[in-house]
C-alpha cells in the first residue's frame, strides 16, 4: 500500500476548472498510489472544483482498498453539503465513489 506522507509541492493538480456539469475525477495515476495522502488532498478539490447541484466520480486508485477506509472519514469533515455513494469496483481494481455537491 502507497505511503502517505510526501511533499505534494509541484504535483499537478486534478484540475483547475470549476466544472458546471457532472464529471469524473481520474484518481489512478501512480502517483496517486504511491501517496494516499495526495489522493485524498486531489479527491476534496475535485469536490471544491464542482459546482452545487451536479457531481464528481472519484476514481481512487485500487492500491489504496475500498475508500470506506481512508476517503469517507475525509468527506464527513469537508466543509461543504455532500452526500455520496459507492459506485463500483472497476475491472483494473480501483473504486468508483459518487460525490454530489449540494
Amino acid at each position: 500500500m502507497g505511503t502517505t506522507e510526501h511533499d505534494h509541492d509541484g504535483v499537478e493538480p486534478i484540475t483547475q476548472t470549476v466544472h458546471d456539469n457532472s464529471w469524473s475525477a481520474n484518481l489512478e495515476h501512480p502517483r496517486h498510489a504511491e501517496s494516499r495522502g495526495l489522493l485524498v488532498e486531489q479527491a476534496l478539490s475535485a469536490i471544491e472544483h464542482t459546482a452545487p447541484g451536479h457531481h464528481v466520480n472519484l476514481v481512487t486508485h485500487g492500491d489504496h482498498g475500498h475508500p470506506e477506509t481512508y476517503l469517507y472519514e475525509a468527506l464527513d469533515a469537508a466543509e461543504a453539503d455532500l452526500d455520496w455513494e459507492y459506485v463500483e469496483q472497476c475491472g483494473c481494481g480501483g473504486h468508483v465513489t459518487r460525490v454530489h455537491v449540494e
